[in-house]
């Protein structure tokens, strides 16, 4: 789910848009060996609206700024990678855990 890269760290998502709720985190989702972080976003999956929801929420929670924050696959699906710099591994770790430890 989270690996090192330049400059700051991968999380992978599993994304769904149209939640009637807030957007949240969910839990995390296996698919075979795969981990996810699951997050169900409000926004709707049309114009890139979920995404750029994404966007804003991962920045919100890692205590980056949005430009720090990239989608790099994904785009039209509903699994996605997003790249978050400025963010180390073992505390991209540690926010994850406490996250998902939230989840009701």
């Amino acid at each position: 789910m989270l690996r090192a890269a330049e400059g700051g760290v991968t999380l992978t998502v599993r994304a769904l848009p149209g939640a009637k709720r807030k957007t949240a985190i969910l839990g995390v989702y296996c698919e075979g060996e795969k981990e996810r972080l699951k997050i169900a976003v409000q926004a709707p999956a049309i114009e890139g609206r979920a995404n750029s929801a994404l966007i804003e929420f991962l920045a919100d929670k890692f205590g980056v700024a949005k430009s720090y924050v990239e989608l790099v696959s994904g785009e039209l699906s509903r699994s996605k990678v997003f790249l978050i710099r400025g963010v180390g591994l073992g505390t991209a770790k540690a926010l994850v855990k406490t996250w998902v430890s939230q989840v009701d």
